[in-house]
């Protein structure tokens, strides 16, 4: 029975992979989980999963819980949710963390020899080239877990890289598609975080609204797949129905279709490929589909897709530094500090001033992404005065 370690599970990630292991109970079991807030929502879990290992913030968090699980080994502090990633070897591990917080606990579980179900794009975006080859050297998968990169995946099955022309990703559009550059002057958080197809967490939903969540899909999918940044295209699907697409050298291309529910993917990921059982989630039915609509996305109203194939491009720090700069703003943004067009102008006057150093070590990734927090933070706290 392969055990599994969900990093985030009280997150939207986290709850729908326990929805999927409710599916898969005689496959599964569940090693740990971890929670930052949702203490009731974790207590509820360790009742019906008995994991072994549980992590929270603090301690009295986990004096709240050792009095109903006296059993259950109950780590707290910043330094327990790296080191829980690694505490059950050969575990598969589900990293749900949001932002690049997601970093030290993926390099912990390849060294604990797990492979990693890697919902965190932010891990490969600030740190991929350091992450795959660890992976690489130590025997173990980085498996998508992202829908789109899920469905790269699924289309590259059986087929040798050399015969790939491109990647497609797909992205929606998200709430703003159809809104003129003067209007986004004027959106509110309720505005961004009216997603038209998908159920996410606040912070992706927020990036899918400025599309900087698919230009740190491009920078995923160019370490995951191993494929050049002028090979990676994005399409605007407003349907969410097809999921991404490959491009072969004949002049095929293979899509892969499915219902926009996450646990599609999740499961796929967990599963190491398709399940013998018939799953309960939603199907398509073609004849009632409709029509399919594609179209380019539009840079000038959202250059957050620009800034991250220049980053990528750029490599070094740049992809470390634009990630950080964002997650500074966009979480600002959560908090009604700034605008939303501020989001994007924050994170390129961080690149502007930064100086790109070349990334050898884990070191050097912390340090180019402490220097674009300090640097947003100054800024939005000076744009936050006119707000």
């Amino acid at each position: 029975m392969q055990t599994v370690s969900i990093l985030g599970a009280t997150g939207s990630i986290g709850t729908q992979t326990l929805d999927v292991l409710r599916q898969h109970r005689d496959r599964f079991q569940v090693g740990a989980l971890t929670t930052f807030r949702r203490v009731s929502e974790l207590k509820a879990m360790i009742e019906e999963f008995e994991p072994q290992h549980v992590v929270v913030s603090n301690k009295q968090q986990r004096d709240e819980i050792i009095r109903d699980y006296p059993k259950v080994d109950i780590l707290y502090g910043a330094n327990a949710y790296t080191e829980i990633a690694g505490a059950i070897q050969d575990a598969l591990v589900v990293n749900a963390f949001v932002g690049s917080m997601g970093i030290s606990p993926t390099i912990k579980a390849i060294e604990a020899h797990c492979s990693v179900a890697l919902a965190n794009k932010e891990t490969l975006v600030a740190a991929g080239q350091l992450v795959m080859a660890k992976a690489k050297e130590v025997g173990v998968r980085i498996i998508p877990v992202d829908s789109e990169h899920s469905a790269i995946a699924q289309c590259l099955q059986g087929y040798e890289a050399q015969s790939v022309e491109r990647l497609i990703l797909t992205a929606s559009g998200g709430p703003f598609r159809l809104m003129d550059q003067e209007a986004l002057q004027y959106v509110t958080l309720a505005d961004a975080l009216a997603h038209p197809t998908w159920r996410m967490g606040p912070k992706i939903t927020v990036d899918s609204a400025t599309l900087m969540n698919k230009g740190l899909e491009v920078i995923e999918a160019h370490h995951l797949f191993a494929m050049p940044f002028d090979q990676i295209d994005v399409v605007v699907h407003p349907q969410s129905i097809i999921h991404s697409l490959v491009e072969f050298k004949d002049g095929a291309l293979l899509a892969q279709l499915g219902a926009p529910d996450m646990r599609v993917p999740i499961q796929y990921a967990l599963l190491e490929g398709r399940s013998l059982t018939t799953s309960p989630y939603k199907r398509l039915d073609l004849k009632t589909l409709g029509s399919l609509t594609f179209e380019s996305p539009d840079w000038g109203r959202f250059p957050a897709l620009r800034i991250a194939y220049e980053c990528g491009r750029l490599g070094g720090g740049y992809p470390t530094v634009m990630n950080a700069a964002n997650e500074v703003a966009a979480q600002a943004f959560l908090r009604d500090e700034i605008s939303f067009l501020s989001i994007v102008d924050i994170v390129s006057d961080v690149l502007d001033r930064y100086q790109n150093d070349p990334i050898t070590s884990l070191d050097d990734i912390f340090a180019a992404d402490h220097f674009a927090r300090a640097l947003a933070m100054e800024i939005v706290f000076e744009r936050g005065k006119d707000h």
